[in-house]
């Protein structure tokens, strides 16, 4: 399945619950989804907390599936062509000299706009 299917998917799923209508208490805006990216993305940081490893996959691959999944669902909102947007930013990176003594990351920062 690529981007395209699983955002469908993602759609599919937020229209089943109600979640585009105007009365939902789970209304998908930019900001809601947002919020709720950047919170499954520190439930991340529980399965590392206090250790280097993985000690429950299956649980972190939940998490990671969230956080894919708001990711979508935040592209598709905003009307960003996710796939774009990837290979765009890999085309910036590979400009980008990362640990190079003397490099201005702050500079860098500013080319990424």
């Amino acid at each position: 399945m690529d981007i395209k299917q699983l955002t469908d998917e993602m759609n599919r799923f937020v229209r089943s619950k109600g979640w585009f209508e105007a009365d939902s208490k789970r209304p998908q805006t930019p900001r809601n989804l947002s919020i709720s990216l950047a919170l499954e993305a520190a439930e991340i940081l529980e399965h590392f907390q206090w250790r280097d490893e993985v000690t429950d996959k299956e649980e972190l691959a939940s998490e990671l599936a969230d956080v894919a999944l708001y990711l979508l669902e935040l592209a598709s909102v905003t009307e960003i062509d996710l796939e774009q947007a990837i290979l765009k930013k890999l085309e910036v990176n590979r400009t980008r000299e990362w640990d190079v003594e003397g490099s201005n990351v702050e500079s860098q920062k500013s080319h990424d706009n």
